[in-house]
């Protein structure tokens, strides 16, 4: 174990460590603007390039604060999984929460010819995108919130939730299938996940459902330390099992379904984070692992937004594929070194 004081530094480092990789986020970008020059802007100043204004506040830093928002939210709904279901290899995808809200994107983007109800979120615009994402995860939470009231056994859940991914993914492949190739298209480039096209409005949406999220974990956390010695020893402490089971798959649900709904499918963060959170702080404490995984999340998807907008180029490399492909070597580099998981 480690002292609270050297938690006290270590998050010391990982502020430094987020602050870093945010300016790095904010000044890298397709247009070229000097370092100094948004150093200046963001402490009050002003810049003589008024388009550069422009790019920084409009665009990078709600792109930067959304990489944040969903970094960490990732993250967290793996670590409330994972303790769960007492299941290293468990993320925020296992319930089919996520895979609802792929659904409704794929009934949206390439059901159009096919359910025709579905025509009218167009006239929304933008949000239509996120409005279907959304309505899918949340009538995957609300079937899985009816089956994990009418179940005890957390490894039936687990697996009921697997099922529901199935069938899910089952129907996607269908549309798929009937799709024309611009329809595919546009859902495969959704599929890639971004952190990037998000209006003010929807990052203020989403700010919310991350923070309830949030919320709803620390509230959680005398249940999830529990949970970690088995559900008998949960009971025997107290812990009412259906009522706390229930509160994290609401916040896995808010965290996993509502960032999928506004930034895709991102995977990788929600499984691997958790690990290499507890592999640095060598700790199963959820008042440490629930602020240290957030931040974590959160510095992995900056810095993978950061290497996914390519210098000086319009092109940017999907942010699912950059996530896996950045930060898979550094978990097995630390479990390689370590020579133990700790879970």
């Amino acid at each position: 174990m480690v002292s609270t004081k050297s938690y006290r530094f270590s998050f010391l480092l990982i502020f430094i460590a987020l602050m870093l990789s945010w300016l790095l986020n904010i000044s890298s970008g397709s247009v070229n603007i000097p370092f100094d020059k948004t150093l200046s802007l963001l402490f009050g100043g002003q810049i003589e390039v008024e388009s550069w204004q422009y790019i920084i506040w409009n665009f990078r830093i709600p792109k930067a604060f959304t990489s944040v928002l969903v970094g960490g939210g990732l993250a967290l709904s793996g670590l409330l999984m994972q303790t769960l279901f007492r299941n290293p290899l468990a993320g925020p995808f296992v319930l089919g929460i996520s895979s609802g809200a792929s659904l409704g994107a794929a009934l949206l983007l390439m059901g159009i010819s096919l359910f025709s109800g579905f025509t009218s979120l167009t006239i929304l615009g933008d949000a239509s995108l996120a409005i279907a994402a959304s309505i899918g995860s949340f009538l995957v939470l609300l079937v899985v919130m009816l089956v994990a009231q009418r179940i005890k056994d957390t490894m039936a859940l687990l697996i009921i939730g697997l099922m529901f991914g199935s069938i899910t993914s089952a129907i996607v492949s269908v549309l798929a299938y009937f799709s024309s190739a611009e329809n595919l298209q546009r859902f495969i480039f959704w599929s890639f996940g971004s952190v990037g096209n998000l209006s003010n409005q929807q990052v203020l949406l989403l700010s919310a459902i991350v923070f309830l999220g949030v919320l709803l974990s620390i509230l959680s956390i005398k249940s999830l330390n529990a949970y970690l010695l088995g559900e008998h020893y949960a009971q025997s402490l107290g812990v009412s099992l259906r009522k706390s089971r229930l509160m994290v798959i609401i916040a896995t649900g808010l965290l996993a379904g509502g960032i999928t709904a506004f930034a895709g499918p991102i995977a990788f963060v929600g499984l691997a984070v958790p690990h290499l959170t507890r592999q640095i702080f060598d700790t199963m404490e959820h008042r440490i692992l629930i602020p240290a995984v957030f931040l974590y999340g959160a510095i992995l998807m900056l810095l993978c937004d950061t290497l996914a907008q390519l210098p000086n180029s319009a092109s940017v490399l999907p942010i699912n594929a950059i996530t896996s492909l950045v930060g898979a070597p550094v978990v097995i580099w630390l479990l390689v070194r370590k020579r133990k998981m700790i879970f």
